[in-house]
């Protein structure tokens, strides 16, 4: 069973779907941050995870045998259109302006997604009533994967349609986890670049391989999420946790950079950086910490505003389906 409101939704609120899905799409954008993240954030991702999920084998055969309304009320299509809208909105418009924020302002960016991620990682800490032994040892998990992975240094790869599918598919699931960021699983393919001059050149043929394999991802790897869910509540949760945690180490505004690649500084590549502290307590630290600050209060807020704040992470409904 799906997880939708108890009443039907009002325009407005499809319209803060939209929105959702638009803050969701500008953090895809950025190599560090997860969509997924802003998901949990934002109290979607537990209706998201199920509502990709509801896309099936019978949701196709309603398609290809013709019934279109029983294929569409299979699904909760209102739901998954809006948040798509949204993210895509976002990709589109924002690619040319996260580029021109994240190399003209990258401290002040980076510190109000440090912000956000932060507290998000601190209110799903709190929601947890029974700090088990196994959850623990979750987050540590999690915590060391994102660590790694975020650590890693690009590498050149190919530009070939079987390499630019796969590239989608893996960067999806990484959109879907809370942590890991699915434009910095691109930067590790060595296609974040490559896939932000497709969107901001408008390349659809480039374009529609990646959203190809990134819709086959999307599709497989979410029943496995749903399952470890299903399954696993409080340890999958614990993981997700430790995926923000570690992800932290990219977030971190402040960096030295050590290794890169390119022909010069305008095309540079950063293949190898290392966190810092500021050296001091500057104008620069100040406006830094206040967007950091900002980050905190919008996760607050939102929070705080919830209804259903304390069903939001922990209380995972069953979906009463097998995969």
């Amino acid at each position: 069973m799906l997880v939708k409101p108890v009443k039907p939704r009002t325009f407005g609120q499809y319209f803060i779907l939209v929105l959702k899905g638009f803050c969701m799409g500008s953090a895809d954008v950025v190599p560090g941050v997860s969509g997924g993240t802003m998901a949990f954030i934002l109290g979607i991702y537990q209706e998201l995870i199920v509502s990709i999920k509801s896309v099936d084998i019978k949701f196709f055969r309603f398609i290809l045998s013709g019934r279109f309304n029983e294929a569409l009320r299979h699904v909760s299509w209102k739901f998954l259109v809006s948040v798509a809208v949204g993210i895509f909105t976002a990709i589109f418009t924002l690619a040319s302006l996260l580029s021109y924020l994240l190399h003209t302002y990258p401290i002040f960016v980076w510190s109000f997604f440090f912000g956000l991620v932060l507290a998000s990682v601190a209110t799903i800490c709190f929601e947890i009533k029974k700090w088990r032994v196994s959850v623990v040892i979750g987050i540590i998990f999690g915590t060391s994967v994102a660590f790694y992975m975020v650590g890693q240094v690009p590498v050149s790869t190919p530009e070939t349609p079987w390499f630019l599918f796969l590239s989608g598919a893996l960067a999806i699931c990484a959109m879907i986890l809370p942590g890991i960021s699915g434009a910095f699983i691109l930067v590790l393919l060595g296609k974040y670049h490559f896939v932000l001059n497709a969107v901001n050149q408008r390349d659809f043929l480039t374009l529609a391989i990646i959203v190809s394999g990134a819709a086959v991802g999307l599709i497989t790897f979410v029943r496995l999420l749903s399952w470890l869910f299903k399954r696993y509540q409080e340890m999958t949760i614990a993981i997700l946790v430790g995926l923000m945690l570690g992800s932290l180490r990219k977030i971190w505004p402040w960096k030295k950079d050590l290794e890169g690649i390119g022909k010069d500084a305008s095309e540079k590549l950063i293949t190898s950086q290392v966190n810092i502290w500021p050296a001091q307590l500057d104008s620069e630290v100040l406006i830094a910490l206040m967007f950091m600050l900002l980050g905190l209060i919008i996760v607050i807020l939102i929070n705080y505003m919830a209804k259903n704040k304390k069903n939001i992470l922990l209380k995972i409904r069953n979906d009463g389906g097998s995969l």
